[in-house]
């Protein structure tokens, strides 16, 4: 899961049209730590998962089931498959939000 949970908070961060800038400020962390955070290059802190999950109103246990739930995606499966066409659409949100 942990490496799948920065793709998760990217995911959501994008699903809520939401610029990378601002939930860095809203997080109050800087712009590059919230890069590092949603490559997956560094794994957030439990008080970093606890403010993004209170950002964006959603329970922690939510972020870290859809975390799971990407990495199962990501390693195949049966329900694995099926999550991976829930990742894909919300790849497809990202590409036509992203202008």
């Amino acid at each position: 899961m942990t490496s799948q949970i920065g793709e998760a908070l990217r995911l959501i961060r994008v699903f809520h049209d939401e610029a990378a800038k601002k939930t860095a400020a809203e997080l109050k962390i800087s712009s590059g730590h919230l890069s590092i955070i949603e490559s997956g290059q560094k794994k957030p802190s439990p008080d970093l998962l606890g403010r993004y999950a209170m950002h964006f109103d959603i329970p922690l246990s939510g972020i870290l089931l859809f975390a799971e739930e990407l990495d199962e995606a990501a390693n195949g499966g049966i329900k694995g498959r099926a999550r991976g066409v829930m990742l894909k659409f919300l790849k497809i949100i990202e590409k036509y939000t992203a202008s």
